[in-house]
């Protein structure tokens, strides 16, 4: 029976991951478990960066954006004997299990440690929504409402000005946070990995509601497929719309999480500890039709992720 279990959070930092912290030790201590969280990610573990929480922890930083235990990139723990030195750090506190909040490249860790005798579970965190394993990950529902919220603002600048704006939008080339504020902002195109870029298409498009004395238009595009400053020149050029570009970067990651955000994370957190109190290890947390659901973390990386065609056939059919 597994008596400690710690908690880490790694990779890039999404809103809910405190949640998904109070959900699990919570969790853990109702099942009569000590809980500690490591600092500083993968890091942490490496520089033995861990301390035993009371059950409290974190609750007065549910509504809090980030992540209250920092979070910090280790390329190095791909080396075993880097991850040796961690699985011995854990082993002298007697850890036996490990939860690690993150995106793929968290998981293979979770993974190799789990085959070097620590039982790990994945939980989702990243705002991108680019593990196929799940629906939806702990913080996209926020940077979603974050991005939403900004595009808002900058289409009443635009209207007022009769401008076209471009939009960069994150997801480390998965699509979903273009997609869906796409549709939710009434976007007039967008550009993905998904529905390449036509350039022809386009300027055929904003010439037309140039032509429709349409007061503003709105292109949305995925991150890493082109220079939307160079975009806008080129369409300022050939379609005489008053263009500019608008890279929103980090506002979408930060920021209070969203209700629907903390309610997931934190049955995702204790999800995990229900897991590890069964024996359960080298497994991932999804949320799938609503329901919690985990896979093995190697099977979880064959999993095709969703286009979500049925999506793109309703922004079809709104434009």
């Amino acid at each position: 029976m597994i008596k400690k279990i710690g908690i880490l959070t790694s990779g890039g930092d999404a809103p809910g991951m405190n949640a998904a912290l109070v959900g699990a030790i919570r969790t853990g201590y109702k099942l009569g478990k000590e809980m500690y969280v490591v600092y500083d990610g993968y890091k942490g573990l490496v520089d033995n960066n861990f301390v035993k929480v009371d059950e409290h922890f974190a609750e007065d930083k549910m509504s809090h954006g980030g992540t209250v235990i920092k979070t910090a990139r280790l390329p190095e723990f791909k080396e075993e004997k880097v991850r040796q030195i961690a699985v011995n750090n854990l082993k002298n506190e007697g850890i036996e299990a490990l939860i690690v909040v993150g995106g793929d490249g968290s998981y293979m860790g979770a993974k190799k440690l789990t085959e070097m005798g620590i039982n790990c579970v994945g939980l989702p965190g990243t705002i991108d929504n680019d593990i196929a394993s799940t629906d939806f990950t702990i913080g996209f529902d926020t940077s979603l409402n974050n991005i939403c919220s900004a595009i808002d603002k900058i289409v009443e600048t635009m209207s007022s000005h009769n401008r076209c704006v471009v939009v960069e939008v994150m997801g480390n080339n998965c699509p979903d946070l273009t997609l869906f504020a796409g549709i939710a902002c009434n976007a007039d195109y967008m550009i993905t990995v998904d529905r390449p870029y036509d350039e022809k298409d386009l300027m055929k498009v904003l010439k037309e509601k140039k032509a429709a004395n349409q007061d503003h238009v709105l292109v949305l595009v995925a991150e890493k497929i082109l220079d939307v400053n160079a975009l806008a020149k080129k369409i300022m050029a050939e379609t005489g719309w008053d263009t500019r570009a608008d890279v929103l970067g980090y506002i979408q990651r930060g920021g209070t999480p969203s209700a629907m955000e903390r309610f997931n994370a934190v049955r995702m957190g204790a999800y995990a500890v229900e897991l590890l109190d069964q024996g359960i290890g080298g497994v991932c947390v999804g949320l799938v039709n609503n329901k919690l659901t985990y896979h093995d973390i190697i099977e979880s990386f064959n999993i095709e992720r969703n286009k979500h065609e049925d999506l793109y056939h309703v922004f079809d059919l709104i434009k």
